[in-house]
């Protein structure tokens, strides 16, 4: 495989995605790939969940923390292993930002940014661009062999569209990341380079109100190169296997901090 995609979605419960009349594009990938029926969130709240994807560990669960994570992480492993690598955040103030949130971006959402890989004096921060950047890439051949793509807190499902609360029902919200994600996606599911051979992951980092094995469930949606078609896994995952999944089909050999253990999403592929 030569391309791997992550897209992460916020506080949404599997029944509020498979099957809603809100969230119609997300339901067409799911026919036209992969769903897996018993993923779970591994902590709450957000930002343990997008550690536990990106490293194995939750590391915190705090989501105003602003440390700086040294553990091994996917950046770590990518550049060991000479693959490229790029997070395209929505609304990011500016390329390379490492600092707080600046509304509608959270920092919470960009795990990668508190990765001590990419803190001065290194200049990997500056793989940290707006997602603007990923039709550029895309148009000059440049899309990166792992991107992790961020969705502002107003079109992923966070906040109410255009507000800064969540007062607004979790149908508008999911109606909203849903329109954003049927803009967003099709360059780069389109792309000629990423058909041959490209794996997209659609998850979300915690449900709104389960708590099941630790952080409840949550729809994962698997399209690309490879994925049965209109196929439901019946195994059970949690953010972990993403990462697992992530790092195995880029031909990365280490799994950082044991994540290669945890339950590896095999069971999608042709």
């Amino acid at each position: 495989m030569q391309h791997f995609a992550i897209v992460v979605l916020e506080n949404l419960n599997y029944s509020d995605v498979v099957g809603s009349p809100s969230a119609p594009y997300i339901n067409g990938l799911i026919a036209q790939g992969g769903l897996a029926t018993q993923y779970y969130a591994n902590t709450h709240p957000s930002i343990g969940n997008y550690f536990a994807m990106t490293t194995g560990e939750i590391i915190t669960n705090d989501d105003n923390y602003d440390g700086v994570a040294s553990i091994d992480n996917v950046v770590r492993e990518l550049q060991a292993a000479s693959k490229s690598w790029k997070v395209y955040a929505q609304s990011l103030p500016s390329q390379g930002y490492l600092g707080g949130d600046v509304y509608p971006y959270l920092r919470r959402h960009n795990p990668i940014s508190y990765f001590s890989d990419v803190q001065p004096p290194s200049q990997l921060n500056l793989n940290i661009v707006n997602f603007s950047q990923l039709a550029t890439d895309l148009a000059d051949g440049q899309l990166p062999a792992y991107s992790f793509i961020v969705p502002d807190a107003q079109h992923d499902a966070h906040d109410c569209p255009g507000q800064m609360n969540q007062n607004c029902d979790v149908s508008v919200r999911l109606a909203a990341a849903d329109t954003w994600l049927s803009q967003s996606l099709p360059q780069l599911l389109s792309n000629p380079e990423f058909q041959q051979s490209g794996i997209l992951v659609i998850t979300c980092d915690e449900p709104r109100n389960d708590d099941t094995n630790g952080g409840g469930r949550v729809a994962t949606v698997l399209v690309g190169t490879g994925i049965k078609t209109g196929y439901q896994g019946t195994v059970t995952y949690d953010h972990r296997s993403l990462l697992g999944l992530s790092m195995t089909a880029l031909g990365v050999s280490t799994i950082p901090n044991g994540a290669g253990s945890a339950p590896q999403m095999t069971e999608f592929f042709q």
